[in-house]
């Protein structure tokens, strides 16, 4: 099994795979000596898979990119797929790739990858976790190491436990609908399908979702009344978007990702920064952090109306 870095506070503790993506093997709660899971834990006997992980870090991009690379500037930059199973590049390398340990103390890590390369992208990159008794940070930077500018996003991939109590309130305006191969076709607003409107308490739908949200204002909240358990999500710019997904009713778990553009942005007309990308000349940073506050409820949500 692979090696975890443990932090603790108070009441709540996570466990850190240095080797694994810098991901989150868990992040629990101990109530009265049982783990509550607030991320889905990773199995018991480990993995070497991230997508059974509990957290990840996106970056140099969140997502999908369609094709064989993409146009920026006067360049085109070819990108292959990076993940067995997938058929376009997806979500960059930070999340399959080992980090190595910067700082350790209590409820502190930090992590660091030096030198990284993926297509045309030369990067550095930081990622830090700081655990207090009421939840969790996370800041994650990107530098540009190339030698031109590019596109650059980031973005954090937490997965959840799913119930059929679990609400979520998550406002956005708009929304992008996906084809066949989980691809952008149209954004819509979110009044045009209710059943995917966050902007009060609401169930998530009994079918595969999987959609990016815009205009979000960074703030969340995610509630389990049957396990008595509520988490509050407040994301700092650039994460303006978020990613939605689970396969089914039925599925044990959901996703909800605080992403800083939209799927396949690269590819958006008029241009990847008006979709959320950022333009990074060489030696210049993007950063963002995400922050999971946990709170146990007292009485249940009252029914959707």
């Amino acid at each position: 099994m692979r090696p975890t870095i443990r932090l603790t506070a108070g009441r709540l503790s996570a466990e850190i795979l240095p080797t694994l993506g810098g991901g989150v093997a868990r992040f629990d709660l101990d109530r009265r000596g049982r783990r509550i899971e607030v991320f889905r834990a990773w199995p018991e006997t480990g993995t070497d898979d991230p997508n059974q992980l509990g957290l990840y870090v996106l970056l140099p991009w969140s997502n999908r990119i369609s094709g064989p690379g993409f146009n920026f500037g006067d360049s085109f930059y070819p990108l292959a797929p990076n993940f067995p199973g997938e058929s376009c590049p997806i979500h960059g390398d930070g999340w399959i790739s080992p980090w190595s340990i910067s700082s350790w103390d209590g409820g502190r890590l930090r992590l660091e990858r030096q030198e990284n390369e993926i297509g045309p992208y030369r990067y550095g990159s930081g990622l830090e976790y700081l655990l207090d008794t009421q939840g969790m940070l996370i800041r994650l930077q990107v530098t540009n190491h190339a030698p031109m500018p590019l596109p650059y996003g980031l973005g954090f991939h937490p997965w959840f436990p799913r119930s059929r109590e679990t609400r979520l309130l998550a406002p956005a305006s708009a929304f992008w609908l996906e084809n066949a191969f989980h691809l952008p076709t149209d954004r819509v607003p979110n009044t045009s399908y209710p059943e995917l409107d966050f902007s009060s308490f609401r169930s998530l739908p009994d079918t595969w979702i999987n959609n990016c949200f815009v205009d979000w204002n960074g703030s969340a909240t995610i509630v389990w009344p049957d396990r008595g358990l509520a988490l509050d999500v407040q994301a700092d710019w650039p994460l303006r978007h978020y990613i939605l997904y689970s396969p089914a009713g039925q599925s044990p778990f959901f996703c909800f990702e605080p992403v800083s553009h939209a799927v396949d942005a690269h590819h958006l007309p008029p241009g990847p920064q008006n979709h959320g990308l950022m333009i990074l000349k060489p030696g210049a940073s993007l950063a963002a952090q995400c922050r999971f506050d946990v709170r146990e409820m007292e009485s249940e949500l009252r029914p959707e109306s």
